[in-house]
Order: C-alpha cells, then sequence, then structure tokens
C-alpha cells in the first residue's frame, strides 16, 4: 500500500560572531524512483546570496549555495511532499549463486560499491563473521544474515559516535547509530564480494503511522546491496525497508551523502546547531 508523507527537514547554525561567507551542499531532497515519487519540493535558505541545483555523481539531488554577507546564524528548511510505494521495488533474485555476484562484469560495473573506505573497511572478527556466513548461504540469505549479525552485535545508543566514525570504532564499542550500522554492513558485504552501498534518508518512527499522526524523527541510514537488481536492508531495525523509508541519497558511505556540509570564512566558532525533523503521514 503506498504512503504520502510531508517531511520537514530544519538545520540552524549558530556562531559566536559574524563569518564573512559560507559556501555549502545540501542533500535533503527525496529522490525521484519507480516507487519513490517526488511530488513537491523546496528549500528556503537565509541568508544566502545564490543557489544551485544539480545532480551528483552518485545520483543525489544538490543544492549549492553561498551566503557572502556577514552572518552569525544559517539555516536550511527542506520541505517535501514524497509518496512511496514500495510495492513496486525490484526484488532479489531467489536463486542468484555466487557465481553471479561475483562475476567479472558485475565487480567491474560496481568497482566503486565492492572498494573499502575509510568508514567502512570492517573489522577483522566482522570479516571472519561475514566470510562464515557467506560460506553457508547463497548471496540473499547471506545479506540478510550479515545485516542481523550487525543489528545483534550493536546497542543503539546516541552519542557514542560521531559524524565522523569509522564502522571498527563502532564496532569495538559495540554501541553506534544507523550510520555506524549502515557503515558496518556496507564494509561486511562488500567483504565478501557482494556490491554494497549507503543509503541516506528518512524513516517514519512509527511502525503503522496514522494518517494525519506528524513524528518527530532524524536523518535515517541504511543500505542496498546489488542482488541482481539494489535489494534494500535496515541493519538498524532489522525492519523491512518499505512505505515507512524515504530515500535521499546513496553513495559509498556518509561521506557523498551528508544533509548539508560546507566551509565557512572569518575566524569564529560554532555555538550551536539544532537539526528538526518531522515526519507526517497523509494518506
Amino acid at each position: 500500500m503506498a504512503a504520502r508523507y510531508r517531511i520537514s527537514h530544519t538545520s540552524r547554525y549558530e556562531y559566536d560572531r559574524n563569518v564573512v561567507a559560507s559556501f555549502n551542499e545540501a542533500r535533503v531532497t527525496p529522490l525521484q524512483t519507480p516507487w519513490q515519487m517526488r511530488l513537491d519540493s523546496a528549500i528556503a535558505i537565509d541568508p544566502v546570496s545564490w543557489s544551485y541545483r544539480y545532480t551528483d555523481y552518485w545520483g543525489t539531488d544538490v543544492r549549492v549555495f553561498e551566503a557572502n554577507s556577514a552572518h552569525r546564524t544559517l539555516e536550511v528548511r527542506a520541505t517535501s511532499l514524497v509518496e512511496v510505494d514500495a510495492g513496486r521495488r525490484p526484488v532479489a533474485a531467489a536463486a542468484l549463486a555466487w557465481a553471479d555476484v561475483r562475476d567479472a562484469t558485475v565487480a567491474d560495473e560496481f568497482v566503486e560499491y565492492l572498494t573499502q573506505t575509510d568508514y567502512t573497511a570492517p573489522p577483522a572478527e566482522l570479516a571472519d563473521l561475514a566470510a562464515s556466513i557467506a560460506a553457508d548461504n547463497p548471496p540473499p540469505a547471506s545479506a540478510r544474515a550479515v545485516c542481523a549479525a550487525v543489528h545483534d552485535a550493536l546497542t543503539y545508543t546516541a552519542g557514542v559516535t560521531q559524524v565522523h566514525t569509522k564502522a571498527a570504532e563502532a564496532w569495538a564499542e559495540r554501541r553506534g547509530v544507523c550510520q555506524d550500522y549502515a557503515h558496518l554492513a556496507v564494509g561486511a558485504l562488500r567483504h565478501v564480494g557482494i556490491p554494497a552501498r549507503y543509503v541516506s534518508g528518512y524513516l517514519h518512527p512509527s511502525e503503522e503511522p496514522r494518517i494525519g499522526q506528524t513524528a518527530v524523527g532524524d536523518s535515517h541510514a541504511w543500505v542496498e546491496c546489488w542482488l541482481g537488481d539494489w535489494t534494500p536492508f535496515d541493519p538498524t531495525s532489522l525492519s523491512d525497508v518499505a512505505e515507512r523509508h524515504v530515500m535521499v541519497g546513496t553513495g559509498r558511505d556518509y561521506g557523498d551523502v551528508p544533509p548539508i556540509k560546507g566551509i565557512v570564512a572569518g575566524p569564529h566558532e560554532t555555538v550551536g546547531l539544532s537539526v528538526a525533523v518531522e515526519v507526517t503521514r497523509l494518506a
């Protein structure tokens, strides 16, 4: 069953003194896909001197903008209206064998999703666990089991990791947030030869969201692996990636799809950063 959501994502930065200028990129606009229809989207920025919109190498919608007048606060508010119908998603090929996944043609096409990054490189313990799982299961079952193993090993705990935390560091802590779960799963899947990519987006926190219900949420992350087509798994919640999940972008790791990144000119300290995400089901 399709679901329609209104999403509001507001980021506000506060500085201890005026900054001369800032140049930024925002990746907060939901993707247009066969199963996800972007009905409306807008980004309001204060202050802003100019902005430009483009699609990056990984297929994510990016808003580039600059504020070249002195300012002590910067606010970016993105709103979107999205309809998600998970029934239109492609499904993994049930009979897919390791020879299909590890074929030279697949390795060549998806080399960027088979190469580890600093974020995703798995610790030896997880790499060995993934290899053991893959030795006893075909690719689709292995992918699901690897994500379950990451889910079972970690305790979701906010504040113990940061956006630049590496997978191995989160594994050592056995704690983390969705970004850490996704990096660990992506790294483990790549280790056994399954192309895997990091997905950023939003998740309505209620398993059965009511129409008209507004939920306070956050950005979310999960994974997609190539099993004849891109197949999603959510290692954080182990729930099906369905109508509650709204995709914003994909990449090799978090570094390819941060909600906002940029540079600021002038001596300053960031004294405040607030992020507010609201997800409302409309239909």
